[in-house]
């Protein structure tokens, strides 16, 4: 039985808070087709309420998550010219280990964003 499963977390680094609001999308990747999977808004923490992938859907593979930065941005009120910097942020990884939780955090500000795995 898989024990695995995978989360994020986003927090804005321009305002030093949770990125609540922030619709993330799941895409499962195989060759040139992608699936979406699940579509989720993260709460007042910045996280789910539920992991993206639980440990019941866990599967190896490959995986796209899809930050939709633009429209937190735009809501916390950010200006900038049209189109923003950052609107549509993709992050491709990998899941191979049926038994780990893969935690893919993203830190944003309207200017740059940085990832990792985390725990």
């Amino acid at each position: 039985m898989t024990s695995g499963y995978l989360t994020t977390h986003v927090l804005d680094t321009a305002l030093g808070l949770p990125a609540g609001g922030l619709r993330v999308e799941l895409f499962a990747l195989d060759g040139d087709s992608r699936v979406k999977l699940v579509e989720m808004i993260t709460n007042d923490d910045g996280r789910t309420d539920s992991p993206i992938l639980p440990k019941g859907d866990f599967q190896c593979g490959a995986y796209e998550l899809v930050f939709h930065a633009g429209d937190y941005l735009r809501a916390q009120g950010t200006t900038q010219p049209e189109p923003f910097f950052l609107d549509i942020i993709p992050i491709r990884f990998g899941i191979n280990d049926m038994a780990s939780h893969y935690h893919v955090p993203l830190l944003l500000s309207p200017f740059g964003f940085s990832t990792y795995r985390g725990s």
